[in-house]
């Protein structure tokens, strides 16, 4: 009996990387999908780049004609966006990143120095509404270097071969900007929990909330106001985290499409390069009640008539301040801000010259 001749593993590999960068043509019921094959999945699933349908109503053709040229036309957009940053000195001023979108070669390394970090920031972009969103990219940024992770072309598989390992490592400190949509995204679509969290959005309603003696904001800040604030970045460093923004309003569909210009890329990189030491920035501010108690403590110690009169176990009288700074700062407060109806302060309506004689402690 005859058998039927089974390709080996390797000259199937080498059959599917043939067929790469060849234009293809599917035929549905009633559309025509052409594209370039980007990539076989294991699955043997297809990604195409430069797709193009051929539906049977006219209505259908025409929507898509007008969104090719949307995305078309904003995609250079963004690139001449970067060429005007930029300057002449916009390549020395690029983030250092590595693209991965590909389970081998540059994916295990980058996987490997990731897991000997301590600290890493990470990011997401995302496309759909809340309850469909899809992950698109993910960003992770060491002291060195930013990984881009192409969720969109990689698949769960990124996840069940290390990076699962990584965001649910309770000893790896993630720092975020508003975690909620990355935690969101990487349970619903891949299981994965994401722990161990530094916050810079926590951190900084942590901190309004402090300075101000316990006055809330009527909302929460972006990451381009967070810099601006605590790392004080210049315009020109803040672009990139104001496009990102702008490109996520006006064209969310641009994470979708592949290939991804490189200026989009330097965008995505820049967003989560500062991460790192906007984390130390913000730590530093919220211990300063407690590095100014410290400081009452030594001080108070080295009145030795203090020392005699008091019991290790009496509350320092500098504790009992405490209540006074609050006050002073709730004061403050209501002075500079309005307040909303419900009683929290509103950001936009901050006046730093009320007056020139009190200042915050």
């Amino acid at each position: 009996m005859n058998r039927p001749v089974m390709a080996s593993s390797s000259e199937e590999c080498r059959f599917l990387d043939d067929l790469k960068r060849n234009r293809v043509r599917i035929s549905l019921s009633d559309t025509q999908i052409s594209g370039v094959i980007q990539r076989i999945s294991q699955k043997k699933s297809l990604i195409l780049q430069d797709v193009e349908l051929n539906s049977s109503a006219n209505q259908d053709q025409l929507v898509n004609e007008e969104h090719k040229s949307q995305l078309h036309s904003f995609r250079k957009k963004i690139v001449g966006d970067a060429d005007d940053d930029d300057g002449d000195e916009g390549d020395e001023e690029r983030v250092s990143y590595v693209v991965i979108d590909e389970l081998h070669e540059k994916f295990g390394p980058a996987v490997m120095h990731i897991q000997q970090q301590k600290v890493i920031g990470v990011g997401a972009d995302v496309f759909g509404p809340i309850a469909q969103e899809r992950l698109c990219w993910l960003q992770v940024a060491t002291k060195k270097v930013v990984y881009l992770f192409d969720i969109l072309l990689l698949g769960g598989q990124v996840f069940k071969n290390g990076l699962c390992m990584i965001l649910e490592n309770p000893h790896i400190l993630k720092v975020a900007h508003d975690c909620r949509c990355i935690a969101r995204c990487l349970r619903a679509e891949f299981r994965v929990n994401l722990t161990n969290v530094f916050d810079t959005q926590v951190a900084d309603l942590m901190l309004f909330y402090s300075e101000t003696g316990g006055f809330l904001p009527d909302r929460v800040s972006s990451l381009q106001e967070v810099l601006r604030l605590h790392l004080k970045l210049p315009a020109a460093d803040l672009t990139p985290v104001c496009s990102k923004e702008r490109h996520r309003k006006e064209c969310p569909e641009v994470w979708y499409a592949r290939p991804s210009p490189p200026a989009l890329m330097n965008i995505m990189a820049a967003s989560v390069s500062h991460l790192l030491p906007l984390r130390l920035v913000l730590l530093d501010a919220l211990m300063s009640d407690y590095t100014i108690l410290v400081d009452a403590y030594m001080s108070s110690y080295h009145n030795q008539s203090l020392h005699i009169e008091q019991s290790e176990w009496t509350l320092p009288a500098e504790v009992e301040e405490l209540l006074c700074v609050r006050q002073e700062r709730m004061d403050w407060a209501a002075r500079r801000y309005s307040l909303t109806d419900a009683g929290l302060l509103r950001r936009s309506s901050f006046n730093p010259h009320t007056d020139s004689v009190s200042e915050i402690r």
